[in-house]
Protein backbone atom coordinates (compact mmCIF):
# COMPACT_ATOMS: atom_id res chain seq x y z
CA UNK A 1 0.00 0.00 0.00
CA UNK A 2 1.71 3.39 -0.98
CA UNK A 3 1.56 6.02 1.22
CA UNK A 4 1.11 9.69 0.27
CA UNK A 5 3.09 12.88 1.06
CA UNK A 6 6.97 12.84 0.54
CA UNK A 7 7.07 9.57 0.61
CA UNK A 8 8.83 9.09 3.74
CA UNK A 9 8.56 6.13 5.84
CA UNK A 10 8.73 5.88 9.66
CA UNK A 11 10.87 3.13 11.04
CA UNK A 12 9.76 0.31 12.63
CA UNK A 13 9.02 -0.43 16.26
CA UNK A 14 11.80 -3.26 15.80
CA UNK A 15 14.21 -0.29 14.18
CA UNK A 16 13.69 1.89 16.89
CA UNK A 17 14.29 -0.48 19.79
CA UNK A 18 17.07 -1.38 18.12
CA UNK A 19 18.41 2.45 18.60
CA UNK A 20 17.16 3.38 21.59
CA UNK A 21 19.25 0.00 22.89
CA UNK A 22 22.63 1.48 21.31
CA UNK A 23 21.96 4.75 22.43
CA UNK A 24 21.66 3.41 26.13
CA UNK A 25 24.19 1.23 25.59
CA UNK A 26 26.62 4.07 24.59
CA UNK A 27 25.28 6.15 27.57
CA UNK A 28 26.08 3.35 29.67
CA UNK A 29 29.55 2.67 28.04
CA UNK A 30 30.24 6.55 28.65
CA UNK A 31 28.69 6.60 32.22
CA UNK A 32 30.99 3.16 32.67
CA UNK A 33 34.32 5.55 31.44
CA UNK A 34 33.97 7.98 33.41
CA UNK A 35 32.62 6.30 36.76
CA UNK A 36 35.26 3.71 36.06
CA UNK A 37 37.94 6.42 36.26
CA UNK A 38 35.96 7.85 39.65
CA UNK A 39 35.54 4.76 40.98
CA UNK A 40 39.42 3.99 40.71
CA UNK A 41 40.71 7.22 42.35
CA UNK A 42 37.97 6.97 44.61
CA UNK A 43 39.13 3.31 45.35
CA UNK A 44 42.64 4.74 45.48
CA UNK A 45 41.97 7.49 47.72
CA UNK A 46 40.19 4.71 49.85
CA UNK A 47 43.56 2.55 49.41
CA UNK A 48 45.83 5.64 50.78
CA UNK A 49 43.36 6.27 53.29
CA UNK A 50 43.57 2.38 54.40
CA UNK A 51 46.81 2.47 54.70
CA UNK A 52 47.69 5.72 56.66
CA UNK A 53 44.67 4.29 59.15
CA UNK A 54 46.68 0.53 59.15
CA UNK A 55 49.72 2.22 59.49
CA UNK A 56 48.52 4.54 62.61
CA UNK A 57 47.03 1.58 63.92
CA UNK A 58 49.54 -1.15 63.89
CA UNK A 59 52.34 -1.17 66.62
CA UNK A 60 55.72 0.70 66.71
CA UNK A 61 57.99 -1.92 66.52
CA UNK A 62 60.52 -2.04 69.24
CA UNK A 63 63.52 -2.27 67.54
CA UNK A 64 66.70 -4.75 69.09
CA UNK A 65 66.91 -5.06 72.57
CA UNK A 66 69.80 -3.32 74.04
CA UNK A 67 71.83 -5.24 75.75
CA UNK A 68 71.67 -4.90 79.37
CA UNK A 69 75.63 -3.66 81.47
CA UNK A 70 76.53 -5.83 83.49
CA UNK A 71 76.56 -5.12 87.25
CA UNK A 72 79.56 -4.44 88.71
CA UNK A 73 81.30 -6.86 91.20
CA UNK A 74 82.07 -6.14 94.17
CA UNK A 75 86.01 -5.96 95.34
CA UNK A 76 85.25 -9.46 96.89
CA UNK A 77 83.35 -11.03 93.86
CA UNK A 78 86.40 -10.18 92.05
CA UNK A 79 88.56 -11.29 94.34
CA UNK A 80 87.08 -14.81 94.20
CA UNK A 81 86.71 -14.39 90.09
CA UNK A 82 90.51 -13.96 89.93
CA UNK A 83 90.59 -17.87 91.05
CA UNK A 84 89.80 -21.16 90.43
CA UNK A 85 90.77 -22.38 93.65
CA UNK A 86 87.53 -23.83 95.96
CA UNK A 87 89.36 -23.03 99.37
CA UNK A 88 89.97 -19.18 97.97
CA UNK A 89 88.14 -17.00 100.94
CA UNK A 90 87.51 -13.07 100.26
CA UNK A 91 88.57 -11.84 103.79
CA UNK A 92 87.03 -8.11 104.09
CA UNK A 93 88.21 -5.71 106.85
CA UNK A 94 85.99 -3.65 108.83
CA UNK A 95 85.81 -0.89 111.73
CA UNK A 96 86.66 2.53 112.53
CA UNK A 97 89.88 3.95 110.59
CA UNK A 98 89.92 0.84 108.44
CA UNK A 99 91.06 1.10 104.85
CA UNK A 100 92.28 -1.75 104.14
CA UNK A 101 91.28 -3.31 100.93
CA UNK A 102 90.06 -6.94 100.72
CA UNK A 103 92.66 -9.84 100.62
CA UNK A 104 92.45 -13.59 99.74
CA UNK A 105 93.15 -16.20 102.03
CA UNK A 106 93.01 -19.89 102.06
CA UNK A 107 90.72 -21.98 104.04
CA UNK A 108 92.07 -24.40 105.74
CA UNK A 109 95.44 -22.80 106.40
CA UNK A 110 96.68 -19.94 108.94
CA UNK A 111 95.86 -16.62 108.16
CA UNK A 112 98.87 -14.87 106.95
CA UNK A 113 100.48 -11.55 106.47
CA UNK A 114 97.06 -9.93 108.12
CA UNK A 115 97.03 -5.83 108.08
CA UNK A 116 98.09 -3.61 110.94
CA UNK A 117 96.60 -0.65 109.95
CA UNK A 118 97.48 2.68 111.46
CA UNK A 119 95.60 6.07 112.27
CA UNK A 120 96.54 9.62 112.58
CA UNK A 121 94.93 9.91 115.79
CA UNK A 122 97.33 8.36 117.67
CA UNK A 123 95.19 5.33 118.71
CA UNK A 124 97.07 2.09 118.61
CA UNK A 125 95.71 -0.74 116.46
CA UNK A 126 94.55 -3.80 118.91
CA UNK A 127 94.03 -6.87 116.29
CA UNK A 128 91.11 -8.18 113.82
CA UNK A 129 88.36 -9.78 115.87
CA UNK A 130 85.61 -12.04 114.47
CA UNK A 131 82.66 -9.27 115.69
CA UNK A 132 82.11 -5.99 116.16
CA UNK A 133 81.62 -6.96 120.15
CA UNK A 134 84.90 -8.91 120.38
CA UNK A 135 86.58 -5.78 119.19
CA UNK A 136 85.06 -3.48 121.42
CA UNK A 137 85.69 -6.03 124.33
CA UNK A 138 89.44 -6.74 123.18
CA UNK A 139 88.06 -10.12 123.77
CA UNK A 140 91.32 -12.24 123.30
CA UNK A 141 89.07 -15.63 122.73
CA UNK A 142 87.86 -13.65 119.62
CA UNK A 143 91.00 -12.10 118.41
CA UNK A 144 92.09 -13.60 115.35
CA UNK A 145 96.04 -13.76 113.38
CA UNK A 146 97.76 -16.16 111.98
CA UNK A 147 97.78 -18.50 114.86
CA UNK A 148 94.23 -19.87 113.69
CA UNK A 149 93.46 -21.26 110.56
CA UNK A 150 90.87 -19.81 107.93
CA UNK A 151 87.42 -20.68 107.99
CA UNK A 152 84.77 -18.94 105.67
CA UNK A 153 81.25 -19.07 105.01
CA UNK A 154 80.32 -18.85 101.39
CA UNK A 155 83.84 -17.86 100.84
CA UNK A 156 83.83 -15.44 102.69
CA UNK A 157 84.82 -13.90 106.26
CA UNK A 158 85.35 -10.60 107.90
CA UNK A 159 87.17 -9.53 110.79
CA UNK A 160 86.91 -6.54 113.07
CA UNK A 161 89.73 -3.60 113.61
CA UNK A 162 89.79 -3.16 117.45
CA UNK A 163 91.95 0.19 118.77
CA UNK A 164 93.00 1.16 122.09
CA UNK A 165 94.19 4.91 123.03
CA UNK A 166 98.27 5.20 123.60
CA UNK A 167 97.39 5.64 127.52
CA UNK A 168 95.72 2.00 127.33
CA UNK A 169 98.58 0.73 125.27
CA UNK A 170 101.07 1.93 127.37
CA UNK A 171 99.57 1.09 130.81
CA UNK A 172 98.86 -2.71 129.34
CA UNK A 173 103.22 -2.92 130.05
CA UNK A 174 103.19 -5.83 128.23
CA UNK A 175 106.07 -8.43 128.62
CA UNK A 176 105.82 -10.60 126.12
CA UNK A 177 107.68 -14.31 126.79
CA UNK A 178 109.65 -15.75 123.95
CA UNK A 179 109.78 -19.37 125.16
CA UNK A 180 113.18 -21.46 123.90
CA UNK A 181 112.72 -25.28 124.09
CA UNK A 182 115.66 -27.84 122.77
CA UNK A 183 115.47 -31.61 122.81
CA UNK A 184 112.62 -33.64 123.72
CA UNK A 185 112.37 -37.02 125.96
CA UNK A 186 109.69 -39.60 126.89
CA UNK A 187 111.54 -40.43 130.38
CA UNK A 188 110.33 -38.76 133.12
CA UNK A 189 114.19 -38.84 135.02
CA UNK A 190 115.18 -37.49 132.10
CA UNK A 191 118.28 -37.95 129.76
CA UNK A 192 121.91 -37.90 130.76
CA UNK A 193 124.87 -36.31 129.92
CA UNK A 194 125.96 -32.84 129.30
CA UNK A 195 122.88 -31.95 127.31
CA UNK A 196 120.68 -33.46 130.10
CA UNK A 197 118.59 -29.66 130.78
CA UNK A 198 117.97 -29.49 127.27
CA UNK A 199 115.45 -32.51 127.36
CA UNK A 200 112.45 -31.61 128.31
CA UNK A 201 110.27 -34.19 129.45
CA UNK A 202 107.47 -34.92 127.19
CA UNK A 203 104.79 -35.04 129.72
CA UNK A 204 105.86 -31.62 130.97
CA UNK A 205 105.66 -30.43 127.63
CA UNK A 206 101.64 -31.51 127.27
CA UNK A 207 101.27 -29.60 130.39
CA UNK A 208 102.55 -26.37 129.14
CA UNK A 209 100.98 -26.48 125.70
CA UNK A 210 97.78 -27.19 127.35
CA UNK A 211 98.16 -24.54 129.59
CA UNK A 212 98.66 -21.75 126.91
CA UNK A 213 95.65 -23.68 124.70
CA UNK A 214 93.35 -23.63 127.56
CA UNK A 215 93.73 -20.37 129.91
CA UNK A 216 93.34 -17.54 127.90
CA UNK A 217 96.51 -16.80 126.24
CA UNK A 218 97.00 -14.74 122.82
CA UNK A 219 99.70 -16.28 120.05
CA UNK A 220 101.24 -13.06 118.45
CA UNK A 221 102.47 -13.83 115.24
CA UNK A 222 106.03 -12.57 114.38
CA UNK A 223 104.84 -9.58 112.31
CA UNK A 224 102.87 -8.24 115.08
CA UNK A 225 105.62 -8.62 117.56
CA UNK A 226 107.52 -6.61 115.57
CA UNK A 227 104.65 -4.19 115.32
CA UNK A 228 104.42 -4.56 119.18
CA UNK A 229 108.23 -3.33 119.51
CA UNK A 230 107.29 -0.35 117.59
CA UNK A 231 104.47 0.78 119.81
CA UNK A 232 101.87 0.49 116.24
CA UNK A 233 100.24 -2.79 118.04
CA UNK A 234 98.30 -3.41 121.56
CA UNK A 235 99.25 -7.06 122.58
CA UNK A 236 97.53 -7.95 126.20
CA UNK A 237 100.09 -9.30 129.05
CA UNK A 238 98.68 -12.45 128.58
CA UNK A 239 100.52 -13.54 125.49
CA UNK A 240 103.30 -16.06 124.60
CA UNK A 241 105.43 -17.14 121.58
CA UNK A 242 106.92 -21.02 121.64
CA UNK A 243 109.80 -21.72 119.65
CA UNK A 244 112.45 -24.64 119.59
CA UNK A 245 115.77 -24.54 118.27
CA UNK A 246 117.66 -27.05 116.18
CA UNK A 247 114.40 -28.83 115.13
CA UNK A 248 116.18 -31.95 116.52
CA UNK A 249 114.08 -35.13 116.00
CA UNK A 250 112.43 -35.88 118.99
CA UNK A 251 110.72 -32.39 118.12
CA UNK A 252 109.56 -33.91 115.11
CA UNK A 253 108.47 -37.09 117.09
CA UNK A 254 107.39 -36.03 119.91
CA UNK A 255 106.96 -32.39 120.33
CA UNK A 256 105.29 -31.49 116.90
CA UNK A 257 102.17 -33.72 117.72
CA UNK A 258 101.63 -32.14 120.84
CA UNK A 259 101.33 -28.47 119.57
CA UNK A 260 98.89 -29.83 116.90
CA UNK A 261 97.01 -31.73 119.78
CA UNK A 262 96.40 -28.16 121.24
CA UNK A 263 96.54 -26.38 118.29
CA UNK A 264 99.53 -23.67 120.01
CA UNK A 265 101.59 -21.35 117.26
CA UNK A 266 105.06 -22.50 117.45
CA UNK A 267 108.03 -22.14 115.44
CA UNK A 268 111.19 -24.40 115.16
CA UNK A 269 114.46 -22.98 113.74
CA UNK A 270 115.62 -24.81 111.67
CA UNK A 271 120.23 -24.86 110.76
CA UNK A 272 119.66 -25.60 107.32
CA UNK A 273 122.44 -27.01 106.56
CA UNK A 274 121.65 -30.41 108.32
CA UNK A 275 118.07 -30.74 107.74
CA UNK A 276 114.99 -29.29 105.30
CA UNK A 277 111.98 -31.31 106.14
CA UNK A 278 108.45 -29.84 105.74
CA UNK A 279 106.24 -28.73 108.18
CA UNK A 280 105.42 -31.55 110.91
CA UNK A 281 101.89 -29.91 110.96
CA UNK A 282 99.97 -26.83 110.58
CA UNK A 283 101.06 -24.91 113.98
CA UNK A 284 104.26 -25.47 113.48
CA UNK A 285 106.05 -22.56 111.56
CA UNK A 286 110.03 -23.37 109.89
CA UNK A 287 112.06 -20.13 110.78
CA UNK A 288 116.07 -19.90 110.57
CA UNK A 289 118.89 -21.68 112.42
CA UNK A 290 121.66 -20.14 110.03
CA UNK A 291 121.92 -22.31 106.99
CA UNK A 292 125.75 -23.63 108.44
CA UNK A 293 127.01 -21.33 110.87
CA UNK A 294 125.56 -23.56 113.99
CA UNK A 295 129.15 -24.39 114.66
CA UNK A 296 132.18 -22.93 116.86
CA UNK A 297 134.36 -20.22 115.04
CA UNK A 298 138.19 -19.68 115.50
CA UNK A 299 137.83 -17.67 118.96
CA UNK A 300 135.44 -20.24 120.37
CA UNK A 301 132.04 -18.72 120.14
CA UNK A 302 129.68 -19.41 117.63
CA UNK A 303 130.94 -18.56 113.90
CA UNK A 304 128.70 -16.43 113.04
CA UNK A 305 130.64 -13.94 115.25
CA UNK A 306 133.55 -14.59 113.06
CA UNK A 307 132.46 -14.24 110.16
CA UNK A 308 132.26 -10.77 107.80
CA UNK A 309 128.98 -8.85 106.53
CA UNK A 310 129.32 -10.67 102.93
CA UNK A 311 129.69 -14.45 104.58
CA UNK A 312 126.72 -13.72 107.23
CA UNK A 313 124.91 -12.30 104.00
CA UNK A 314 125.57 -15.76 102.04
CA UNK A 315 124.61 -17.73 104.23
CA UNK A 316 121.34 -16.59 105.94
CA UNK A 317 120.34 -16.04 102.03
CA UNK A 318 121.08 -19.18 101.27
CA UNK A 319 118.84 -20.60 104.27
CA UNK A 320 116.10 -18.31 103.71
CA UNK A 321 115.99 -19.55 99.92
CA UNK A 322 115.02 -22.89 101.65
CA UNK A 323 112.73 -21.78 104.07
CA UNK A 324 110.98 -19.54 101.98
CA UNK A 325 111.06 -16.49 104.21
CA UNK A 326 113.30 -14.41 106.30
CA UNK A 327 111.61 -12.34 109.30
CA UNK A 328 113.31 -13.84 112.43
CA UNK A 329 116.56 -15.73 113.22
CA UNK A 330 117.83 -17.66 116.14
CA UNK A 331 121.29 -16.99 116.79
CA UNK A 332 123.58 -20.09 117.19
CA UNK A 333 124.11 -21.12 120.74
CA UNK A 334 123.09 -17.24 121.14
CA UNK A 335 126.37 -15.99 119.98
CA UNK A 336 125.91 -12.69 118.38
CA UNK A 337 127.79 -9.19 117.70
CA UNK A 338 127.28 -5.80 115.96
CA UNK A 339 129.07 -7.95 113.05
CA UNK A 340 126.36 -10.22 112.68
CA UNK A 341 123.35 -8.13 113.62
CA UNK A 342 124.41 -5.44 110.41
CA UNK A 343 124.86 -9.10 108.55
CA UNK A 344 121.01 -9.74 108.94
CA UNK A 345 119.99 -6.79 108.67
CA UNK A 346 121.61 -6.76 104.84
CA UNK A 347 120.42 -10.28 104.25
CA UNK A 348 116.64 -8.78 105.22
CA UNK A 349 115.79 -10.25 108.48
CA UNK A 350 114.24 -7.94 111.08
CA UNK A 351 114.60 -9.46 113.87
CA UNK A 352 116.81 -12.11 115.79
CA UNK A 353 116.54 -14.56 119.14
CA UNK A 354 119.29 -14.55 121.64
CA UNK A 355 119.16 -16.78 124.70
CA UNK A 356 119.54 -13.75 127.15
CA UNK A 357 116.62 -13.87 129.42
CA UNK A 358 114.00 -11.85 129.89
CA UNK A 359 111.08 -10.76 127.95
CA UNK A 360 109.84 -8.30 125.16
CA UNK A 361 108.94 -5.02 125.44
CA UNK A 362 107.75 -2.13 123.28
CA UNK A 363 111.13 -0.43 122.51
CA UNK A 364 113.02 -4.02 122.00
CA UNK A 365 116.30 -4.38 120.59
CA UNK A 366 114.71 -6.17 116.88
CA UNK A 367 117.75 -7.83 116.70
CA UNK A 368 118.72 -8.72 120.11
CA UNK A 369 115.24 -10.65 121.30
CA UNK A 370 115.46 -12.16 124.85
CA UNK A 371 114.21 -15.44 125.63
CA UNK A 372 112.56 -17.59 128.35
CA UNK A 373 114.52 -21.24 128.52
CA UNK A 374 112.79 -24.15 129.37
CA UNK A 375 115.30 -26.64 130.90
CA UNK A 376 114.54 -30.17 132.12
CA UNK A 377 112.32 -30.45 135.34
CA UNK A 378 110.23 -27.29 134.50
CA UNK A 379 107.13 -28.74 135.51
CA UNK A 380 103.93 -26.38 135.35
CA UNK A 381 103.98 -24.45 138.00
CA UNK A 382 107.52 -23.52 136.78
CA UNK A 383 106.08 -22.48 133.87
CA UNK A 384 103.39 -20.31 135.34
CA UNK A 385 105.85 -18.81 137.80
CA UNK A 386 107.28 -17.67 133.94
CA UNK A 387 104.15 -16.35 132.08
CA UNK A 388 101.31 -16.53 134.12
Amino acid sequence: MTTSGSGSRRPSARVRRRRLFAGVAGAAVVLAVVGGTIAAVSLARAGAEGRKTAAAAAPTSPGPTPTPKPTPLTPEEELLASTSDPAACAVTFAGEGVADPPMLQTQGTLYAALPIPARDDGFVFAGWYATPEDAAALAIPGRVNGSEPVVCTDQRVTLHGGWVNPERNAAEDARIPILMYHQFTTKPEGESGWLRGNYAYIGDFDAHMNHIATTGFYLPTWDELSAFIDGRLFLPTHSVIVTDDDADQTWFDLAAPVVDKHKVLSTSFMITAYRQDPPPNLYVLRRSHTHDMHRAGANGDGLITNLGVPEIVADMETSAGILGVKEVMAYPFGHYNDTAKEGLRQAGFEMARTIEPGYVTIGTDKLALPTVRINYGMRLDALINLIG
